[in-house]
């Protein structure tokens, strides 16, 4: 080993810098990973405003500082304006304030937007300047009930939680040493305070959430190597829902009603994070059960699992809550970073890309509260969920439903855009995560490079990316990581022009040379139609990363609530359908997919590619409709079984499928009937 190496070892162990800054002039930048008992993990998230998003993935982002995101404030001022809590007042002070700015201010850095970063300045400067002698921060006095506003629970661990994320990623952004102070301050607090006030004191939430705080727990131990952090993550993990157990030993996720979908979605990586301070097999293994389990049980076509608010089941009629969407792409970046398992990096993208779109309307402002994988009237009605709310839940507005999820679904695509790209344990990038994008990162002894990644993937087969140096005629030795999907069969790279290698799905390819300005790595990532099959068999279209579903005529109703205003908005929409959309596909064999699906593109993907009318593909394909299939509760009436023997069907018609997130009204999980 030489003496470079060395040296860089000891940088890693001994320096307190981390997100790329420089320790002095004659140190190498680098990414630290974790810091010794800690497992070293194979990817480290960069700093926040290193990846920039470009094509249709910077156009969500403008849209979201243009919409809700970047207007809260004024469009939801009962609970962001100054009266918050967290502002100092004596309005609401729980987690919805929080909840924003944990989306706003990636947003706002990332797109290094000033205005951005000036909403978001007085949250946390407040947040910082809050903190107690005793180590305690936030708001810290309860008022009396006042409607709209939860005023109450001051002290519960759970807001606090958001913050710690929120002040993290402020701390990537700017490296303001602050928040190491109170963190630091903060957590001797709940090491001191636990034993007494238990994370379920004031409410239950945190009891299932603390994975997030024990993800900053180390985060910070990463930095100051300070050894008590280690027991506060113990002492988390003991008083957090044993997860592992839960996964491995009972049957939790295949029982209805067993938890709240949103604590399974953000609660589900506290095994895995726990696994870096304890790499124990069976925090491993409650993993992978976990997720295995709920694809089993509970999953949809979309990505998502009955959750409408506990757990439900996987009929297609059942809701996924916008919370949950945004709650487990979270969850799954942080295990894609711990474990480097491709099979993370599938899912997140079958969510980024089928549900979370979807969800919310193409102004970035309206959103669903519950969204269904069968879809096909969205009425103010009373439906099967587990928790109704006047029966606004799938109506699109602002506060249609129940308002966390207003609050809470900013986050989804900044951070997707901030995983995009790795630091790797091998001193180089990774790209696990596809989208039009361009990274500047360092990398082997210190070396400062870009990457532009162009392509309209997930639409798209080909990604290219093309390398920058600082010094155009000086080569960098290290690698590069791509991600291989396991829906792709073979996939093949090119550099220069030329094959480099080609590769089965579900791994990762590394490529280890000196490079030089203008190096083009290719990934080509071949689609190809395929079925996934569901509940009563039902059976869904897919190809790439992306779920089809049936396109439905649209007749929308613009509705002014004059009836509760203050818990549901002041107006929505409404969505009936227009064509029919009772179809049972013919039944294929899997060798004839291809023949059965006629693929038609575009030639050009919108800036704003998530809707009806920009949607880059259509898929054409054979049906019958069943008449005994009909409405029920103003959804679809039980999905006829796959196949019925003596099934009532009309005669052969050709039908049109698009994108999941291009729709409002779809089939996306549908029965089959025979030849």
């Amino acid at each position: 080993m030489n003496i470079k190496i060395n040296l860089l070892i000891v940088f890693l162990v001994l320096s307190t810098f981390v997100y790329g800054q420089t320790s002095s002039k004659n140190q190498p930048v680098t990414y630290l990973n974790n810091r010794a008992p800690l497992r070293q993990n194979p990817y480290i998230e960069l700093p926040l405003g290193a990846i920039k998003p470009q094509g249709w993935l910077k156009e969500m982002l403008i849209r979201q500082k243009d919409g809700a995101t970047g207007n809260l404030d004024k469009l939801y001022p009962l609970v962001m304006n100054k009266r918050n809590g967290w502002l100092g007042g004596d309005g609401d002070q729980w987690e919805r304030g929080p909840y924003w700015i944990d989306g706003l201010l990636p947003l706002a850095y990332i797109l290094n937007d000033k205005d951005l970063i000036a909403k978001t300045k007085p949250w946390v400067e407040w947040a910082i300047k809050s903190q107690q002698p005793d180590g305690y921060f936030g708001p810290a006095k309860d008022y009396g009930p006042e409607p709209g506003l939860q005023r109450d629970n001051s002290r519960d661990w759970w807001p606090k939680i958001v913050m710690l994320k929120i002040l993290k990623q402020y701390y990537s952004a700017t490296g303001d040493k602050r928040v190491i102070g109170l963190m630091t301050n903060y957590f001797k607090y709940q090491l001191k305070e636990l034993p007494e006030y238990p994370l379920d004191h004031w409410s239950f939430w945190a009891r299932y959430r603390a994975g997030d705080n024990l993800m900053v727990v180390y985060w910070l131990y990463n930095i100051t190597g300070d050894k008590f952090l280690l027991d506060l993550g113990d002492l988390l993990h003991k008083q957090t829902f044993d997860f592992a157990n839960a996964f491995l030993n009972t049957p939790l996720l295949s029982q209805a009603g067993s938890i709240h979908g949103v604590n399974l979605a953000q609660g589900m990586k506290e095994p895995i994070i726990y696994y870096q301070q304890h790499p124990e097999q069976k925090y491993w293994d409650a993993t992978e059960k976990g997720y295995a389990d709920l694809h089993k049980y509970d999953e949809m076509a979309h990505g998502l699992f009955g959750g409408d608010e506990a757990l439900h089941g996987n009929d297609p009629t059942q809701g996924s809550e916008l919370c949950t969407a945004v709650e487990m792409m979270f969850t799954l970046e942080s295990t894609l970073e711990i474990t480097g398992d491709v099979g993370y990096a599938d899912r997140l993208e079958k969510i980024a890309f089928n549900a979370l779109p979807a969800q919310v309307a193409e102004n970035l402002t309206d959103r669903q509260y519950f969204q269904q994988a069968n879809q096909v009237m969205l009425t103010r009605h009373t439906r099967n969920f587990d928790v109704n709310h006047s029966g606004t839940d799938v109506c699109y507005g602002l506060l249609t439903g129940y308002p966390c999820c207003t609050s809470n679904m900013h986050q989804g695509w900044p951070k997707f855009t901030q995983n995009l790209w790795y630091a790797t344990a091998d001193k180089g990038l990774a790209a696990l995560v596809y989208s039009p994008s361009e990274v500047t990162a360092y990398v082997g002894e210190g070396s400062q490079v870009s990457f532009k990644e162009e392509t309209n993937y997930p639409f798209d087969e080909g990604i290219k990316f093309t390398l920058t140096t600082p010094k155009k005629n000086k080569t960098v030795s290290f690698p590069l990581h791509l991600r291989v999907p396991h829906w792709c069969t073979q996939a093949s790279v090119k550099l220069n022009g030329k094959v480099l290698q080609e590769a089965a799905g579900g791994q990762i390819i590394k490529i280890q040379r000196n490079w030089k300005t203008g190096d083009v790595v290719e990934l080509d990532l071949p689609m190809h139609i395929s079925n996934n099959t569901w509940h009563e068999n039902s059976v869904s279209v897919e190809r790439g990363p992306i779920t089809y579903a049936l396109k439905i005529g649209e007749a929308v109703t613009h509705v002014k609530n004059d009836k509760d205003s203050i818990d549901y908005g002041s107006a929505y929409d409404e969505i009936r359908p227009t064509t029919p959309w009772n179809y049972a596909l013919i039944k294929t064999e899997i060798n004839k997919l291809n023949e059965s699906y006629q693929i038609e593109k575009t030639g050009k993907v919108s800036d704003y590619p998530w809707t009806m009318g920009n949607a880059p593909i259509t898929i054409r394909t054979k049906a019958k409709r069943i008449p005994s299939w009909q409405l029920y509760n103003e959804m679809t009436g039980p999905i006829p079984y796959s196949t019925t023997y003596g099934q009532e069907t009309e005669k052969e018609e050709e039908i049109t499928l698009i994108p999941y997130g291009c729709t409002k009204l779809r089939i996306s999980q549908f029965p089959v009937a025979g030849h």
